[in-house]
């Protein structure tokens, strides 16, 4: 007969369940991401639950989101309750808009930078990234053209 799993683990056992680092764990917990409890000998034990969260935070990372994007998409769930198929179904729809936009961004931003080696900044008249008499320093500091503003 299987065992009942424990309800807490500890973080050497969430870091294996989950594949990521101890000092990772420390660190998401520091950021508010994940929570423990102290046992009475002082150790960290996490929730079951965190398994779960953990993974969510892990696939968040690896499509761009920002910690503090995760962070306040966390805290939109119910404290201790594990994130279920349809918190994940809302959490991914907050953040496509985000992806959609980056990726905009960055699609306009390799067209634009192919168009540079093309002139190889031989000729400012033919470079889509050039900027005339400083032109656009009244705009302020940066590259005016390439951070989304006006498309080239």
């Amino acid at each position: 007969m299987a065992s009942k799993p424990e309800r807490f683990l500890s973080v050497g056992q969430l870091a294996a369940r989950c594949g990521v680092a101890v000092s990772t764990l420390h660190f998401y917990e520091a950021k508010g991401l994940i929570r423990s409890q102290r046992n009475p000998g002082n150790q960290r034990r996490y929730p079951r639950e965190m398994l779960r969260r953990v993974s969510v935070i892990k696939v968040a990372q690896r499509l761009g989101i920002p910690l503090a994007s995760i962070h306040a998409a966390l805290q939109t769930l119910l404290e201790g309750r594990t994130p279920t198929a349809a918190d994940w179904a809302r959490l991914s729809g907050q953040w496509r808009a985000e992806l959609d936009e980056r990726i905009s961004r960055l699609t306009q931003l390799r067209d634009q930078l192919a168009g540079c080696i093309g002139c190889g900044c031989l000729s400012l008249e033919a470079c889509p990234l050039r900027n005339p008499c400083d032109e656009l320093a009244g705009e302020g500091a940066g590259p005016r053209l390439l951070d989304g503003g006006e498309s080239l």
